[in-house]
């Protein structure tokens, strides 16, 4: 169900509608006063939700209204149809809260001047966009209608390419739902250009024709994004690695008219790519704006029924709406199909480099070094401050759930069985060099530490989308997220309290004898006790200094500081033979622990 989950965007929120906007910007006088005359009718009883500028470049960091620029960018990401769209910007209370958040993204991304800035201002904008959007995780469970799909030959047309992309057993992709889509605000704007019709019947058919053109130009736009340019094949784990790094990277590519350009994607648009996605755009406009441009105030037809924005599912279905024959003639669209790149080649020869994201099961090894600061020794009567190095090594099982949301996204679920060894004790303490087995886990927690333990039985049948939504959070820093990576400059820091424990079991396998202080005890004032304890370590705050991370293949270094303490379980006297147990207390611990980390994932 987690892999189900994979969030793929193309561009965010506010490259969304820059995109749209400069298209709008580009589009002859006389076209964007026909487009803007349809969307003043559209607007009538819904003046307040919606901004009486088509394009309003001006709303500042909190929107008020909402503009026919954002409509590509709920569309989609936000909404699963046109109709869906519609109903979310027209009646939602929080749409205007998504509004905000891509504003101050916007804002955050034009000052980011270094990487760790922008993943900082990504991983907050998702994070908002989670707690305002109530289906913003659910809705990312059907992220391939997104992509273009992968070219069998390298010798494909344009022609063969639209009509493999359109078969009815092709998953559904972005280059046709924009046909299909476009194809329908085309129809639905010629439908009305001659047709008298009352304001409030034609503010109704307005509002759905630009509903479907903006889904279309979602898809539209999303087919110049670097990441959703290389196909959609693969497993969810390398289909989202793939996607993040040709997003960020870039990636070298040729349009259909031989145009050849650096794509990038997702929180990475440059001006280029605006320029070239606001083109087909245009264009796509334009012909909206033509289909428009006839003469009005012809008698309506008794049987003229006011159309509705489209309600295609492009979450939920997986196959394309329409056969072939509903799809507009690719001459009518030619002009703008043709800009979009070339989508990369599927699996086999000439296939580009893939690349996986952290998510799946994993086996694998850690090992650390610590140094411990203990206060006293575990005799009642030991009460000075000691200090005890300690090495440990384990065999790790475990899920990666990095990356779910994005980069700043930390959901490792693993458990671990090794041995530890620890130096004598230099202080007062007096506790001699030991070994231990050690058991560690570690679970991300939405509220509180093991909510989700008790909440995934409990919520995977019943309400599965209230976990999956429980779960991102999560692995995100939780419902208050406080437990948010921070990427810096030289690492992540993140507080972990509750997420991780690790258990040390003393003298389990082996005899370990301890020397307990017992004044007044002939002939030594000493005990010497064959004692077992279980030692708790919590880490509170961990920095990352760097992960690296290959096809299949993961290590890291991190520095974690933690709390714990170190209580006797049972304890018995070895000698003087016949002494009473002396009283045994509990130690707290606190320390470093130096962390490496290797995981190698299931193919």
């Amino acid at each position: 169900m987690l892999l189900f989950a994979l969030h793929a965007l193309a561009w965010v929120y506010p490259e969304h509608r820059d995109i749209t906007l400069l298209a709008f910007e580009r589009l002859d006088p006389a076209q964007r006063v026909q487009l803007q005359k349809l969307w003043s009718q559209a607007r009538a009883g819904d003046e307040a939700r919606l901004c009486a500028q088509m394009a309003y470049s001006g709303q500042g960091s909190r929107p008020t209204c909402i503009d026919y620029g954002a409509w590509p960018a709920i569309s989609g990401d936000h909404s699963c149809s046109a109709r869906d769209m519609l109903d979310i910007v027209l009646d939602s209370r929080w749409i205007l809260r998504v509004a905000r958040v891509g504003a101050r993204l916007k804002s955050q991304l034009a000052a980011a001047t270094r990487r760790d800035q922008r993943t900082n201002a990504v991983r907050d904008s998702d994070l908002a966009l989670v707690r305002a959007d109530p289906d913003y995780v659910a809705r990312a469970t059907a992220n391939n209608a997104h992509f273009l799909i992968a070219r069998p030959s390298v010798t494909m047309c344009l022609p063969g390419y639209v009509q493999y992309a359109s078969r009815p057993d092709s998953e559904l992709n972005a280059l046709v739902i924009y046909m299909w889509y476009h194809e329908r605000a085309l129809a639905k704007a010629g439908s009305i250009a001659g047709a008298s019709l009352s304001p409030e019947k034609y503010a109704q058919a307005a509002r759905a024709t630009l509903a479907d053109e903006a889904f279309a130009l979602h898809f539209l736009q999303d087919s110049f994004a670097a990441g959703h340019i290389v196909g959609m094949w693969g497993k969810a784990a390398v289909r989202k690695g793939t996607h993040d790094y040709y997003n960020e990277h870039g990636l070298e590519v040729v349009s259909w008219e031989n145009r050849r350009f650096v794509a990038l994607g997702d929180a990475n648009m440059q001006p280029g790519d605006a320029e070239r996605t606001a083109s087909a755009v245009r264009e796509s406009l334009a012909q909206l704006a033509g289909a428009l441009d006839a003469k009005t105030g012809a008698t309506v037809a008794a049987d003229f029924k006011i159309p509705e924005p489209e309600g295609f599912n492009v979450c939920r279905e997986s196959r394309l709406p329409a056969a072939v024959s509903e799809l507009p003639e690719l001459s009518a669209v030619a002009s703008i199909v043709a800009q979009t790149p070339l989508p990369a080649l599927g699996a086999g020869k000439g296939a580009l480099p893939r690349f996986r994201s952290e998510i799946g099961p994993f086996l694998g090894l850690s090992s650390a070094v610590s140094g411990t600061a203990l206060g006293g020794g575990f005799g009642s009567t030991q009460s000075g401050e000691g200090m005890a190095g300690r090495l440990d090594a384990a065999v790790r099982l475990g899920v990666g759930l990095e990356g779910v949301l994005n980069e700043s996204s930390d959901g490792m679920v693993s458990i671990d069985l090794g041995v530890r060894q620890d130096s004598s004790e230099r202080g007062g303490a007096s506790i001699p060099g030991r070994s231990a087995v050690v058991l560690r886990w570690r679970v991300p927690f939405w509220l509180v530490p093991g909510d989700l333990i008790v909440a995934t039985p409990a919520l995977a049948f019943t309400n599965p989308r209230k976990l999956k939504k429980m779960v991102v959070q999560s692995v995100n820093g939780g419902l208050i997220p406080w437990q948010t990576g921070i990427a810096t400059r030289i690492g992540r820091v993140q507080f972990v309290l509750g997420r991780e424990i690790g258990l040390s079991f003393y003298g389990y396998t082996s005899d370990q004898n301890v020397v307990i202080p017992t004044p007044g005890l002939a002939p030594l004032n000493q005990t010497v006790v064959k004692l077992r304890s279980i030692g708790v370590d919590v880490p509170i705050l961990e920095w990352r200094i760097f992960r690296s991370f290959s096809v299949d293949q993961s290590s890291g270094l991190g520095i974690q500081l933690y709390a714990g303490f170190d209580r006797p379980t049972s304890s018995s006297v070895v000698e003087p033979a016949g002494a009473p147990n002396p009283g045994l207390h509990t130690i707290v611990t606190g320390g470093v622990r130096v962390v490496f980390d290797w995981r190698h994932y299931r193919p």
